[in-house]
């Protein structure tokens, strides 16, 4: 039996695609998320914008289907930290996931899970990042405007939000010196290894 939908229409810049569902998260979906907590708390105050959205498609379930997402991740900062996303690993592991930067100036914060080691890796316009398995993923938007960007991974990923949830990420993204920088999370005795305590640059 012939599978629908196989082609849709997007609008990278609108953040849609044809048919599918957008999950929202604004600043108050995003408390712990940021290092600062008194400029998280005053931002709140001040608003509730919407920091990115996820068009998501799913066409199929089980061994060898792909699932894909449109993401639309807003400009700014809370504090000297750069706007991201909550960042996940997945349930399964062993999944890995491309990302492909369509518009805009970012990063990928990556982190091993086994290793601990955090390290960036650019993203933005003509910019592909594989993310291995075993690897949390956040993504900074470190420019002026949105960034746009298509994340695929396999049907059988999931998405582990909770265990990010319970201890955050080990290193930030922060602006130092006008340009953004993997700094190692303030109070982590076990943060991230290598690249992240070189302050690495993107």
């Amino acid at each position: 039996m012939a599978m629908k939908h196989l082609s849709r229409t997007y609008a990278p810049h609108a953040g849609a695609v044809e048919g599918a569902p957008v999950a929202t998260r604004r600043l108050r979906d995003l408390a712990g998320v940021f290092a600062d907590s008194a400029a998280y708390q005053a931002a709140c105050a001040a608003g509730d914008p919407v920091i990115y959205t996820v068009a998501s498609v799913e066409p199929a379930d089980g061994d060898g289907q792909i699932h894909y997402g449109l993401g639309t991740l807003m400009p700014g900062m809370i504090g000297d930290e750069y706007y991201c996303t909550r960042g996940h690993l997945h349930a399964w592991r062993p999944a890995a996931e491309v990302y492909i930067g369509l518009s805009g100036v970012g990063a990928m914060l990556l982190e091993d899970e086994r290793s601990g080691e955090s390290w960036l890796e650019p993203l933005g316009a003509d910019r592909i990042v594989y993310v291995p398995g075993f690897t949390a993923h956040r993504t900074v938007n470190t420019g002026d405007v949105p960034l746009v960007y298509l994340g695929i991974y396999p049907a059988a990923a999931g998405h582990d939000y909770a265990a990010i949830a319970a201890r955050n990420f080990r290193a930030l993204v922060v602006a130092r010196d006008g340009r953004p920088t993997l700094v190692q999370r303030a109070g982590d005795g076990t943060a991230a290894a290598g690249r992240a305590q070189e302050h690495h640059h993107v």
